[in-house]
């Protein structure tokens, strides 16, 4: 009796994991923390109360998770074959067998379809920015750039990009000057974000013949455009002195300085994938802090 709750556990456990890895967890969570960092600060700014928006709060969080795990779905089943040639997708269940692809496309397209129909209740203009983004990532990205062409990597950053769009939507129109500035900033940051990923597994995308830009035009003209899209970063701040205040600028723009100093040192480091990976972890640091901050001054 005991092993077969032990094997039962195990199963469960198992499953969870494979979950995990389908919807690649870290990824999902970075694409879901703006949504609700956005929909707070549309509550914050239009001087309403949260506790009024839990019903639409719930929905619009439900919806772009499931439409977000749905094109990560779909991702996942078109790309198994150069899965199966990179050592950090080995895990993958569309990798190991654990998930027949036949199931792994039909739970993409339902869940996209379901998360679609979620935001429905939420507003158009947030429903229309969730399909823009599942249809850059999933149509323009996974299925048309990423095989062909360098700039794959900017066109699955206007794919994250909506992410805010989304949630200040759901509670008034994103012509702010909030939401389109943190698309922007999440626009640029997913750029030498890709690239530190790149760098640092340049083996596994130069085997399944990936043609990021480390791999077609070398190390360290990636690293020279991982710089530039950092320092492209430092301006921003400047746009939200007046609605967030200085507190958040400064801190903000510590944070883009120390991110491009720490680019600065990979020219000179003598483990380049070792850099990369501080440089990985810096750049989710650099993310969650902001956004975090966000929350944290107009609570």
């Amino acid at each position: 009796m005991k092993t077969a709750t032990n094997n039962g556990s195990n199963r469960l456990i198992g499953l969870f994991i494979d979950i995990k890895n389908l919807l690649k967890g870290k990824v999902l969570i970075a694409n879901v923390f703006p949504v609700f960092t956005a929909f707070w600060l549309a509550i914050y700014f239009e001087g309403e109360q949260f506790g009024d928006y839990i019903g639409l709060f719930s929905l619009t969080l439900i919806g772009s998770t499931l439409v977000i795990s749905g094109a990560l779905m779909l991702n996942n089943w078109f790309e198994v074959d150069l899965d199966q040639n990179m050592d950090r997708t080995q895990k993958r269940p569309t990798v190991s067998g654990n998930f027949s692809l036949k199931a792994v496309l039909w739970a993409g397209i339902l869940t996209t379809i379901i998360g679609l129909a979620i935001m429905l209740f939420t507003t158009p203009e947030a429903l229309l920015y969730s399909f823009l983004g599942w249809f850059v990532y999933v149509v323009l990205y996974t299925f048309w750039s990423k095989r062909r062409y360098t700039w794959n990597t900017l066109i699955g950053s206007v794919s994250g990009a909506f992410t805010p769009l989304i949630g200040w939507a759901a509670i008034a129109p994103a012509n702010h000057i909030v939401p389109i500035t943190l698309f922007v900033i999440l626009l640029i940051w997913q750029v030498p974000h890709t690239l530190a990923i790149t760098i640092r597994r340049l083996e596994d995308y130069t085997r399944a013949g990936v043609p990021m830009l480390p791999v077609v035009r070398g190390v360290q003209v990636a690293m020279m455009h991982h710089l530039v899209y950092i320092i492209a970063l430092l301006p921003l701040p400047f746009l939200l002195i007046e609605p967030l205040g200085w507190v958040f600028f400064v801190i903000a723009i510590l944070l883009t300085i120390g991110w491009m100093i720490q680019a600065v040192k990979g020219f000179q480091a003598k483990d380049q994938k070792k850099w990369a990976q501080t440089s990985l972890r810096f750049s989710l640091i650099y993310l969650i802090l902001l956004f975090l901050l966000m929350v944290i001054l107009t609570i």
